[in-house]
């Protein structure tokens, strides 16, 4: 077994996170839960420890950054370090630009954007301390394309994209030993499809999903992969789909 890792995951309370969660725990690694919804984190805790791995949670909005960084140090009071930060917390609330669903793009901004450049103000400090650590930022099939309905999602996750490239460079410039991952899923099976708030868009892609969605397991796997990679070197980029997915 590979050296025990400190792993912040933030949109740890279901899904994708959730599943990397458990699926590192499994392998040893310490794991810090960050996500709004307490019972959620708390459950998934209990499971963790029933299995003999090991967990804190703190309940954490990413759209505040006071939070996150709170979030950041509970993962220092506990373990004394952060190996890898996770930005997995998103929304994904589409609907035509021409129904002008501005509070959605607002939070989508918020969550998306936001979220991920607090998660990494909140851990660059320690990782440029330790000379070492990892972001895995999570992205999205939209952001390599964009459709009718799916202009502002895409944007947002587009902007991961920049965001995660930029830092990469910026961290190989400066020579701290610390990698950037983004992660693009396609249709996966988690809550995220709940987070439309448009009707016909949401039964749209409720069926979609049915039809082609797979675990988010699989993107737990990814992350396992990843990590697993001699620390020379640095997967950066990362798409996964159902294989029966077109786009």
């Amino acid at each position: 077994m590979s050296k025990s890792k400190v792993i912040v995951i933030t949109g740890a309370s279901s899904g994708i996170g959730e599943a990397i969660a458990k699926n590192q725990s499994k392998l040893g690694d310490k794991i810090v839960l960050g996500a709004r919804r307490e019972e959620n984190l708390k459950k998934i805790q209990s499971d963790i420890e029933a299995n003999k791995g090991q967990a804190v949670y703190q309940v954490t909005d990413v759209t505040n950054i006071e939070q996150v960084k709170a979030l950041a140090q509970k993962a220092l009071d506990t373990y004394g370090r952060i190996d890898v930060w996770i930005n997995n917390a998103g929304l994904m609330p589409q609907s035509l630009l021409s129904d002008a669903r501005v509070d959605d793009w607002n939070r989508m901004i918020d969550v998306n954007i936001k979220g991920t450049l607090y998660g990494i103000a909140a851990a660059q400090p320690t990782f440029h301390s330790q000379n070492s650590g990892h972001f895995i930022n999570l992205g999205s099939v939209a952001s390599l394309f964009s459709h009718a309905g799916g202009a502002v999602y895409s944007a947002t996750k587009w902007a991961v994209k920049a965001i995660s490239e930029g830092l990469r460079e910026e961290e190989a410039q400066a020579q701290h030993n610390v990698r950037v991952t983004s992660l693009y899923p396609g249709a996966i099976n988690t809550e995220l499809v709940a987070s439309v708030t448009d009707d016909a868009t949401r039964a749209g892609m409720e069926e979609f999903y049915a039809q082609y969605g797979i675990s988010s397991e699989r993107i737990a796997e990814v992350v396992e992969n990843v990590l697993s990679m001699p620390s020379d070197s640095a997967v950066n980029e990362i798409v996964i789909r159902p294989t029966k997915q077109v786009m």
